[in-house]
């Protein structure tokens, strides 16, 4: 397949291989989409630019490729990860917020987080919902940078969730162009893991999955 050769290999197991159980609820700072930017400008008079960091973790079902997403309420869809403190390190906040957000609180059962590469950065101009995949020349003092991670599973391990939340497997052609639904960021990860040859470690048979950068698979069995 053309351009297999060089693609970077990321191996995924399926959703089935991981235990999924419930821990203390998380209580929401913000209640509404205003309040968080609010806060935001807030911080941002003290601290100056937000970075925050997000994990891209994949699994797979029904041999397709889906991400882990959490959901808070009915309709709301985030990536795990967060706001990075002053000074923090990237990788360094980001596996404190995986520990908070799906590790689980028996020492017995927890793993060590595996921060792999980071695979895109957004920017944030303004104190409001528009992000984007690059910083615009007139602007000189963005307000928010993020950056997305991918976040190799171990084979097997459990994850405990606030029990307040979900975590749902969403696949790739659900997010595929449906910002509407999910937002600009997680409807671009399709693209932004294209670069990836995946194997679909325990599919029957053994798959093989290159996505195009139009969100479309080619398989190899």
């Amino acid at each position: 397949m053309a351009g297999s050769a060089t693609a970077q290999a990321l191996i995924c197991f399926p959703v089935s291989n991981y235990n999924f159980g419930a821990k203390a609820a998380k209580l929401e700072k913000n209640h509404s989409t205003q309040e968080r930017l609010s806060r935001m400008e807030e911080k941002y008079s003290r601290e100056g630019i937000r970075r925050s960091v997000e994990a891209v973790i994949l699994v797979h079902n029904h041999n397709h490729p889906h991400v882990l997403l959490l959901q808070l309420g009915s309709a709301f869809f985030k990536l795990p990860g967060g706001r990075l403190k002053p000074g923090e390190d990237e990788r360094t906040g980001l596996m404190r917020k995986l520990t908070t957000q799906l590790s689980p609180d028996a020492a017995s059962l927890a793993f060590s987080w595996d921060i792999a590469d980071c695979i895109g950065m957004y920017w944030r101009p303004n104190f409001d919902v528009s992000l984007y995949p690059y910083l615009p020349a007139h602007i000189t003092r963005p307000k928010e940078l993020k950056k997305i991670f991918l976040v190799p599973l171990p084979e097997k391990c459990y994850l405990a969730i606030p029990r307040n939340w979900k975590i749902v497997a969403v696949p790739l052609f659900d997010l595929y162009e449906n910002s509407s639904r999910f937002g600009a960021i997680l409807a671009s990860l399709p693209g932004l893991v294209s670069r990836f040859r995946l194997t679909l470690a325990g599919a029957t048979p053994s798959i093989q999955v290159a996505l195009n950068t139009n969100g479309k698979e080619e398989v190899d069995e």
